[in-house]
């Protein structure tokens, strides 16, 4: 009788490697799962809105990284807010500064668009994913 069953990825061996030593599949299974979806969750009610900053901190074609809070916020044109998650689409890294026009990542320098979120320049595989943002008291409100 022949397995047909596909060979594990390299990133699946490297992810659920500790747990499969440690406990099994059923293990490894639940603990290394990918999601393409946004940090929003799915099913429930939306998540409360996070205070990040000041609309201040945010100048007109560039951005502000709220490291604690895993969000980027962004101006593209005057008045304009944008907010996306401040993790980086390829390993996870948090992105560290808005620069001449992009959200840039420190670990393999792949760049978003302050406008969209979009790749301008890779690793990253897909854009940041992006969240609700309002004003509220001179501060912006973001809602995941």
């Amino acid at each position: 009788m022949t397995d047909t069953t596909p060979a594990p990825s390299r990133r699946t061996l490297l992810c659920c490697g500790a747990a499969l030593a440690a406990g099994g599949a059923a293990v490894a299974v639940t603990g290394c799962g990918s999601s393409t979806s946004s940090d929003s969750g799915s099913g429930g009610a939306a998540a409360a809105p996070v205070t990040v900053g000041a609309v201040a901190d945010v100048p007109v074609g560039g951005g502000k990284v709220y490291r604690e809070a895993k969000i980027v916020v962004t101006q593209p044109t005057a008045g304009e807010y944008k907010a996306f998650s401040a993790k980086c689409t390829h390993a996870g890294c948090v992105v560290d500064e808005v620069k001449d026009g992009t959200v840039n990542c420190p670990c393999h320098y792949s760049k978003f668009a302050v406008a969209d979120g979009s790749v301008k320049d890779g690793p990253a595989p897909s854009p940041l994913p992006a969240y609700r943002v309002t004003v509220k008291d001179g501060a912006f409100e973001v809602t995941k």
